[in-house]
C-alpha cells in the first residue's frame, strides 16, 4: 500500500488543525489507527476514502464529541481533550446527516445556534444575516424549515455551523442530495471562506468537487492516512493512464509488453501514452475483437489516484455503514468504520459506531451545537 502522508512541520505558523497519532477503536473495529493531519490557515484539505475509511469518526473526533484513544489533536493551539471548550470555540461543524428543527423558521433555527455560541441581540441579528446571505437563505429566513427542500434545508445546516465565524470548518459530506446550484454555491462560499483565512476540512464522495474547489487532498483507507497532497502532485505521483477494454463476455488474455489486469468484462491495460499505444492493442486481440463493446483511453486524473491507493473504484454513494458491516459479517477484525447519526430536530450530532452500535457511554462527550 503505498504511503505518504505529509509529515508535520516543526516551527513557523500554528496550524489550525494539527492531528498527530491519533487512533479510535470500537471494540474489534479499528476505525482510526495512527493518522497525522495539519491543515493551514486558509486552506481547504478535501478528506477522502471509501464508506467507512474513518472520515466521520475524525471529523467527530476533531469537533470533541468523542475522545482518541491515542494520539493528540490540537485546533488553533488548543486540545480537544485539555482544553475542549476553547478548541470548540474556534471550530464550526456540519455533519453529514441534517440537524435542523422543521418546525420552526430558518431564522428561528439560526438564533437558537446562534444562541447556543453565545451571541445575544443586535450581535445574534448581524451574525444571522451574515451567514444567511452567501447562503442564499435571506429571502428564506421566516419560512419553515419543514417547507424548504432538501438543498435548502442543507444550506441552512451549514450556516448553523457558521454563525460565530469559526476559524476551522468541518463539512462532512455537505452537498449529499443537493441539486447541482445548491452544490455550486456550497463550492463557491467554501472558497470564499478559505480566501478569508479560514481552514476547511471538506469529506466528499464527489471527487470533482476538490478539483473545484481547488483543496489539498488527504485519504483514508481503512483507518490509515495513506496520501496527502496537491491534485497536480497525487496524480503525477499515482494517476493510471492506459487503455480500457469492456467486451461482452469474458476478457479474452491478450499478450502486451505493458501491464494488464482484468475486472469483470473489462481489461485495464496500464501505459503511459495509451493513444499510441491503442495500435498494438486491437491488434492483439486477433478473433476476441469480435466480443470488444468499448475502448476508451484513461488519462490520468483523481478518480485514477483513488483507484491506485484504495485497489478500489472511486467513492459511492452507500449508506455510510455499509463498508463496516460488510467487514464485520466477512470476520475482519482490522477494518475501519465511521458513520453519523442526527435527525431533524436534534439540534446536531454525530456519532460515530463502526460497529452499528454506539461508542460507551463514557466515550461520548456531549455538544450543544454544530460548533
Amino acid at each position: 500500500m503505498p504511503t505518504d502522508p505529509r509529515p508535520g512541520g516543526t516551527g513557523g505558523p500554528v496550524p489550525a488543525l494539527a492531528v498527530r497519532g491519533v487512533s479510535k477503536r470500537y471494540g474489534a473495529t479499528a476505525a482510526l489507527d495512527h493518522v497525522d493531519l495539519e491543515i493551514a490557515e486558509g486552506e481547504i484539505v478535501g478528506l477522502l476514502g471509501h464508506n467507512g475509511a474513518g472520515k466521520t469518526t475524525l471529523m467527530s473526533l476533531v469537533a470533541g464529541l468523542i475522545r482518541p484513544d491515542a494520539g493528540e489533536i490540537d485546533v488553533h493551539g488548543h486540545s480537544t481533550v485539555r482544553a475542549p471548550r476553547r478548541a470548540r470555540r474556534e471550530l464550526g461543524l456540519a455533519p453529514q446527516e441534517l440537524g435542523v428543527y422543521p418546525p420552526l423558521t430558518v431564522r428561528q433555527n439560526l438564533r437558537f445556534f446562534a444562541e447556543l455560541a453565545g451571541l445575544r441581540g443586535r450581535s445574534a441579528r448581524a451574525r444571522i444575516e451574515e451567514a444567511a446571505e452567501p447562503l442564499a437563505l435571506t429571502a428564506l429566513l421566516d419560512r419553515r424549515v419543514s417547507r424548504l427542500s432538501g438543498g435548502e434545508q442543507r444550506r441552512v445546516h451549514t450556516a448553523m455551523a457558521l454563525l460565530h465565524r469559526p476559524r476551522l470548518v468541518l463539512l462532512d459530506e455537505p452537498t449529499a442530495g443537493v441539486d447541482v446550484q445548491t452544490r455550486a454555491r456550497l463550492i463557491a462560499y467554501v472558497r470564499e471562506l478559505a480566501a478569508g483565512g479560514t481552514a476547511v476540512c471538506y469529506s466528499t464522495h464527489y471527487l470533482p468537487e476538490i478539483e473545484a474547489l481547488g483543496a489539498e487532498v488527504a485519504v483514508l483507507d481503512d483507518g490509515r492516512m495513506i496520501a496527502r497532497g496537491s491534485v497536480g502532485e497525487l496524480v503525477r505521483r499515482h494517476g493510471d493512464s492506459g487503455v480500457e477494454l469492456v467486451f461482452s463476455g469474458s476478457p479474452p488474455a491478450l499478450s502486451l509488453p505493458w501491464p494488464v489486469t482484468r475486472e469483470d468484462e473489462v481489461l485495464h491495460v496500464r501505459v503511459e501514452r495509451p493513444h499510441l499505444a491503442m495500435a498494438e492493442v486491437l491488434a492483439a486481440l486477433g478473433e476476441s475483437a469480435g466480443q470488444l463493446v468499448t475502448m476508451r483511453v484513461v488519462q490520468p486524473s483523481l478518480d485514477s489516484v483513488f483507484l491506485h491507493l484504495t485497489g478500489r473504484r472511486r467513492p459511492t454513494g452507500a449508506h455510510p455503514g455499509d463498508a463496516v458491516r460488510e467487514a464485520t459479517a466477512a470476520g475482519c477484525s482490522d477494518g475501519s468504520g465511521s458513520g453519523s447519526g442526527s435527525g431533524s430536530g436534534s439540534g446536531s450530532g454525530t456519532t460515530p459506531a463502526g460497529d452499528g452500535t454506539e461508542p460507551p457511554a463514557e466515550d461520548r462527550i456531549e455538544a450543544g451545537h454544530h460548533g
